[in-house]
């Protein structure tokens, strides 16, 4: 403790001399200043911008849809770095010219956020944070890992978990109020894209999603969309690729997942982690790309981890955190000023994002320890030599009195006094509308999903050949109706066990209803109607051409009615188990535990359903009351005997003959009613409603309320999607 405290003496005296303006060093030699009272000499940067005092004018214009800063040079500005480091390409002949957007202020004082039992030692995450962003420019959010940029992030953007409390205000265009539908684009950390759509296909769907109005229209957005993110030589290529073909690079698809949020025109735009699992070159291609976009007038606020120092002088103002502190915000090159007061120059040779965490992350303190003996015998480890804690605390403390802090207040207080042009909710498309576009998709996705879909319908005809050939020839005496019995309950339980196949694809549906109902775009009705409706036709298929093979194969009774409530009664138990397999997934979110779950309740309805042992002589607990009631394969194996033996007859000698029902006995329990087989058709069809009001329930109150959704896709990354 001693040592720390010698330590963060140190820190503040060598600081106190330059944490006003006054004393602040000339600005040729700011930019990469070593330590205060350090034998080395200070290292300048020949073209450094100029540090000036700056005077920030803030109107709003009555009637208007902007705020207008106009910005007199005040504190250190990027205008070299910008303008001269990373010039602008000329526009090629009949270039389409970007679409001015009408940004707005956002400005948040104030803001704590709690979540109990998020922290070890105190459940606030963000600890009284205010900032601004400004309408043309990037403002980003920075800090290690769980430092409470995501947190601050969805709380300006009013999109914080339901465990989540938030107290102090968020002011937009000086109006205290929320962020209504269309004003704003959130884009999520991990991209939720599907696979299977070209980048043009894939927006285009969105902005029926999104936008009431004409098709047209909605081409016209999309076109910008896809300019506007530079995406022009891959809008006919498909995202996740087909067959040998490889989808599009991880840095286009991080713009896609932006150009998604563009189609609505949005006045801010919200992202979290713009530069996660890119390399430097897309990282620096994707921020480029974004500073343009904020050229156009867009109001962009988003988080970052660390960056190169080329991306790095890009940024407009950071905010600065570190264990939900904030320890700077202002202008970049202000916060390479502002740690040189606090004691920490950055070193030459070393990225500003890099030196900043290497500050403010106490991870480091275990690489000091590991460091220590091999600092012991080879001098003096500089760049990794300092106490995270005490410059933590150095810097917080240096940063509240510092003119910068001040600065702040004084331009929150300017862009709060008076109210600009209220920010007014777009229209929605309709529910009919999303529905039909949630089908047409839907269908889309299933014709190009070969392993999924056709191999699975492949896989199931197969198999019905099996059993058929297993099976056939059995003809029509008695002693072939135990065999007819086995043949159909074999082809009922396998091919319902050989659906759970489809599982991973319910997964990709639901990840990417938890992506669209969180901006807005979709909901768990018109998710379910949607699913519901491009399902029947495939499904169909299935039961359809398995029915016809397994059939005849098997010779069972040659009657067209009797073969066509074969495929019905087939039909809906695959929508059955349709349903359950949706539940299913939808409450685990997780494809191993998904798949484990319905190969044991297929398990345990396979048991019960009346072949094995017949349904009166099963143990009543349990097994009788509730499984064999609650198992689809009972009804629909009941319904396909009754069909097959209703009203038949078989020869026993040569005088007596028995009824198909008396031949059955020994083999399953079905009744002699003659509506019977319609009656095991509606309780079916009632399963197939009830399964899906059940995931109508927990898409709304789990998977529509619960963030476990968009987490689950770290640990089960799509196979369309490799990183």
């Amino acid at each position: 403790m001693e040592e720390i405290q010698s330590q963060s003496d140190n820190y503040r005296s060598s600081s106190s001399s330059a944490s006003s303006p006054a004393s602040r060093v000339p600005s040729s030699n700011f930019f990469y200043l070593r330590k205060p009272g350090s034998l080395r000499q200070p290292i300048s940067f020949e073209d450094s911008p100029e540090w000036e005092d700056t005077d920030v004018d803030v109107r709003v214009e009555e009637g208007g849809d902007t705020i207008n800063v106009a910005a007199t040079p005040a504190s250190p500005c990027l205008s070299k770095l910008n303008s001269g480091s990373l010039p602008s390409p000329p526009l090629p002949e009949n270039a389409v010219v970007a679409r001015k957007i009408a940004g707005s202020s956002v400005v948040w004082k104030d803001l704590t956020v709690t979540i109990k039992g998020k922290r070890k030692y105190s459940d606030k995450v963000v600890k009284s944070s205010s900032g601004y962003a400004l309408p043309g420019t990037m403002t980003v959010i920075m800090g290690p890992a769980k430092s409470g940029k995501s947190t601050l992030l969805r709380a300006i953007a009013g999109r914080l978990h339901h465990s989540a409390k938030m107290y102090g205000e968020v002011f937009v265009n000086g109006t205290k109020s929320h962020l209504p539908y269309g004003s704003y684009g959130f884009v999520e950390r991990e991209t939720t894209l599907i696979g299977s759509l070209t980048v043009r296909e894939h927006l285009y769907y969105s902005a029926l999603l999104q936008l009431p109005g004409f098709f047209c229209q909605k081409k016209t957005v999309v076109e910008d969309a896809i300019h506007a993110m530079s995406l022009s030589d891959y809008a006919n290529k498909l995202i996740g690729g087909h067959c040998y073909m490889k989808g599009i690079p991880n840095g286009e698809r991080r713009r896609v997942s932006i150009a998604r949020e563009l189609v609505m025109r949005p006045h801010i735009l919200f992202i979290d982690e713009p530069l996660y699992h890119l390399d430097s070159v897309s990282a620096l291609l994707m921020m480029v790309t974004l500073k343009k976009l904020a050229s156009t007038g867009f109001t962009l606020i988003f988080t970052i981890y660390q960056s190169s120092t080329e991306v790095f002088g890009l940024f407009d103002r950071i905010c600065l955190l570190s264990n939900g502190n904030t320890l700077f915000f202002g202008e970049t090159l202000a916060c390479l000023q502002h740690f040189s007061n606090a004691g920490f120059p950055c070193p030459i040779m070393q990225s500003p994002s890099d030196h900043f965490l290497r500050a403010i992350n106490t991870d480091f303190d275990r690489i000091i320890a590991m460091c220590k003996n091999w600092q012991d015998d080879h001098g003096d480890f500089s760049s990794v030599n300092m106490d995270t804690a005490v410059a933590i605390r150095t810097l917080e403390a240096t940063y509240k009195s510092s003119a910068d802090a001040a600065a702040v207040e004084t331009m929150i207080l300017k862009l709060t006094e008076k109210e600009g042009p209220y920010l007014k909710s777009k229209g929605k498309a309709s529910s009919a509308t999303r529905i039909a576009v949630l089908t047409w998709r839907s269908l889309l996705i299933m014709s190009r999903e070969w392993k999924y879909y056709w191999l699975r319908l492949i896989i199931c005809m197969l198999l019905t050949l099996c059993i058929g050939t297993v099976f056939s020839g059995l003809g029509h005496s008695l002693s072939s109706v135990v065999m007819r019995v086995a043949a159909i309950f074999a082809f009922i339980s396998f091919t319902s066990l050989l659906s759970i196949a489809g599982a991973p694809s319910l997964l990709k549906e639901i990840k990417i209803y938890a992506s669209e109902e969180s901006n807005g775009h979709s909901g768990a009705l018109v998710f379910l109607l949607g699913q519901l409706l491009s399902s029947i036709p495939f499904l169909f298929l299935i039961s359809i051409s398995s029915s016809l093979v397994f059939y005849f194969l098997i010779g069972l009774r040659d009657e067209f009615s009797l073969l066509m409530y074969f495929v019905l009664n087939f039909f809906i138990c695959l929508l059955v188990n349709e349903g359950l397999m949706l539940l299913i997934t939808s409450l685990w979110l997780h494809v191993f535990w998904s798949v484990l779950t319905l190969v044991s309740i297929h398990v345990v309805m396979m048991l019960s359903a009346g072949y094995l042992r017949i349904r009166n002589a099963l143990p009543r607990p349990v097994w009788t009351y509730p499984i064999s009631y609650i198992a689809f394969h009972t009804y629909s194996i009941q319904g396909l005997l009754e069909n097959e033996y209703l009203g038949t007859s078989f020869a026993v000698g040569e005088v007596r003959t028995i009824s198909g029902i008396q031949a059955l006995r020994s083999a399953y329990d079905i009744s002699s009613n003659s509506n019977s087989k319609w009656e095991n058709l509606l309780v079916l069809f009632l399963m197939a409603i009830a399964y899906r009001i059940l995931v109508l329930l927990v898409l709304h109150f789990r998977v529509g309320k619960n963030e476990s959704v968009l987490k689950f896709c770290r640990c089960n990354q799509d196979t369309n999607n490799p990183r």
